[in-house]
């Protein structure tokens, strides 16, 4: 997994152009658009967090980028999604569709090449139905 320190910020040149400076991405970023990406997708019920992301999410902040680790090596970047998907829904579709969007959504917004998408899939999420009390 990425250190969140500032030394493991991703610096960037964009290509065919003269440096003017230097672009640095934080890990968090990569987190937060592979996130947005996955929970695009049809058939995704949503990301697998911790405890610490639940109890934020409760008090009504959204963590996009939880149930997802981002690894930057030598080889390149690896991105490793945990997620959950909806009852009747093609899991090998939806972690293709997955794989998909989110190498994509990277590649738009950051003009970085990811080596790996890894998808593991966590659960399935069955439909909720309101059951009425009768007295």
């Amino acid at each position: 997994m990425a250190e969140k320190t500032a030394t493991s910020y991703l610096q960037m040149t964009p290509a065919g152009k003269e440096e003017l400076g230097k672009i640095e991405v934080a890990p968090e970023v990569l987190e937060v658009i592979a996130g947005i990406a996955t929970t695009d997708v049809e058939g995704v019920a949503g990301t697998r967090g911790s405890f610490a992301t639940g109890v934020a999410e409760r008090l009504g902040k959204k963590v996009h980028g939880k149930g997802i680790k981002t690894e930057l090596t030598d080889k390149g970047l690896f991105v490793e999604i945990y997620c959950t998907v909806k009852y009747g829904a093609s899991i090998p579709v939806v972690a293709k569709e997955v794989q998909n969007q989110v190498r994509q959504a990277i590649l738009n917004m950051t003009s970085l090449e990811t080596q790996e998408v890894n998808v593991h899939i966590t659960g399935v999420q069955f439909e909720q139905t309101k059951e009425t009390i009768t007295e």
